[in-house]
């Protein structure tokens, strides 16, 4: 058979692969996979004579490539900001639940079994939904194979499976006597040190990438997260059938929470208005609607909790307002940080202003003597420079800035 002959027949295939399988074995993951015929070429962008920072949509003070996008947007589907948001339920309860069964006395233990209740479901339906975006269970007890410290990703898969852990056995052991339930007493305990870093490992996660608006909030949306999910927390649980003893407790709990939500929710926006092009996903947009969603809702549920009077429809009303506005808050977040992975100008802009990776201070060298750092300065950033060692790998490489006139 001659080898035109044998090509075209390849390219008859259905599945799109062309691989002849008298010439090796197709195994592993993308064995399964089932793609269509390749489509036709697309035509490329026009040759431009101007240079690629001066070409594209963007002026000559704002300069970019060609207008592109620096950053591929993620990829992650609705059973994110979901995880975020029952996975913050899932930490605040447990620790709720932790204070009642030491604190609390026999009058609050029902609430306090409602909270492991609530902590335990919560950490199943967390992953859960973890697993539905990973795409197969094995991917999730993958990710338990590392221990790393410096990674949120692998900090949080192992909080994630500790918490649900130490929240089934307190529920299962918490009511029996003797040793077992000293055991699930503890176990509790353990549950309510994990729920913390769960309730806000998931804004350190995201805050831990390159994309702009998510970078840049950082160091605020975590305790955002954290209060978003004590208020949660509390507004599901009011939700339940409870005696006046329990109200007292769940009310304080929740109001803290959403008072805390509405100063840390201020201060996320005030630093995305750093720049303005960070922050405009969060003004405009599908991402800037469901922002101003959950900003109206969870002051509504704010006001609407503090007023005076303890009509049931009243607390209910105050519940569903605070549950639509957290879980809006995540849905917003994530569809922000796409948003502005998309805009050039929210990358090139914050790095010159001196974020992202002109951040880091310190040494410029790492341990092999190759430069942690660009040796040019920074747009913005007055720091003296420093000269590259001599006897340091790539050092001929670096390029050396002129001496000022």
């Amino acid at each position: 058979m001659s080898d035109d002959t044998l090509l075209d027949r390849l390219q008859r295939k259905a599945d799109g692969r062309n691989i002849d399988p008298r010439a090796g074995i197709l195994e592993g993951e993308g064995a399964q996979q089932r793609v269509k015929d390749p489509e036709p070429p697309k035509p490329g962008p026009e040759v431009l004579a101007t240079v690629p920072s001066r070409s594209g949509p963007d002026s000559a003070e704002a300069p970019s490539y060609y207008g592109l996008p620096v950053l591929k947007e993620p990829l992650w589907i609705w059973s994110v900001p979901a995880y975020f948001y029952v996975g913050g339920v899932a930490g605040a309860a447990s620790v709720l639940g932790a204070a009642l069964e030491h604190l609390g006395g026999r009058r609050l233990e029902r609430l306090a079994g409602r909270c492991h209740t609530v902590a335990t479901a919560g950490d199943l339906v967390s992953a859960g939904l973890l697993i539905h975006d990973l795409g197969r269970p094995s991917r999730f007890l993958n990710m338990l194979r590392v221990f790393r410290p410096t990674s949120p990703m692998s900090m949080g898969s192992w909080v994630l499976a500790g918490s649900g852990a130490a929240n089934t056995a307190a529920l299962a052991l918490r009511r029996r006597p003797g040793a077992w339930g000293s055991l699930g007493r503890a176990a509790g305990a353990v549950g309510a040190a994990l729920g913390l870093p769960l309730a806000g490992y998931t804004a350190v996660l995201v805050s831990n990438t390159a994309v702009p608006l998510w970078q840049q909030v950082g160091r605020v949306l975590p305790l955002f997260f954290m209060a978003s999910a004590t208020a949660s927390a509390g507004s599901l649980l009011s939700l339940f059938p409870h005696t006046e003893a329990e109200e007292r407790v769940l009310r304080r709990f929740r109001v803290a929470g959403k008072v805390a939500e509405a100063f840390t929710r201020e201060a996320v926006e005030l630093e995305a208005r750093r720049v303005v092009e960070v922050g405009r996903p969060l003004r405009g947009g599908a991402s800037g609607a469901l922002w101003a969603l959950s900003r109206t809702c969870s002051l509504a549920g704010l006001g609407v909790d503090v007023l005076p009077g303890r009509a049931r429809w009243k607390q209910v009303t105050a519940d569903v307002l605070s549950t639509v506005g957290a879980v809006a808050a995540r849905f917003g977040i994530i569809q922000a940080g796409r948003v502005s992975a998309r805009d050039p100008q929210a990358t090139f802009q914050g790095q010159r202003q001196g974020l992202g990776a002109a951040q880091v201070e310190g040494n410029t060298e790492a341990s092999d003597g190759r430069p942690l750092s660009f040796p040019l300065p920074v747009l913005g950033q007055g720091a003296p420079e420093r000269a590259p060692r001599p006897d340091a790998p790539y050092a001929r490489f670096m390029v050396t800035p002129p001496e000022p006139s």
